[in-house]
């Protein structure tokens, strides 16, 4: 799916991000964007954060993109 794709990428950028912030303490999206107060960084920010979300859907489908049910 390409919403699918979309989160996803967004959530490598965001990890990325954080790696760099982690390893360096450099934030790539504020050094971008004007800082991290700036209202594009918090939006890039919020749409990595609701990626994440989204992503966390891909643990609980099956590979033909349904939701995963219990038959007991």
């Amino acid at each position: 799916m390409f919403l699918d794709k979309i989160a996803l990428t967004l959530a490598i950028i965001g990890g990325l991000n954080w790696g760099c912030v982690g390893l360096f303490r450099f934030d790539l999206v504020a050094f971008l964007f004007g800082g991290s107060d700036s209202w594009m960084s918090r939006l890039v920010y919020v749409l990595v954060a609701v990626a994440a979300v989204w992503c966390l859907t891909l643990l609980f489908r099956t590979e033909d993109g349904h939701a995963r049910t219990s038959h007991a």
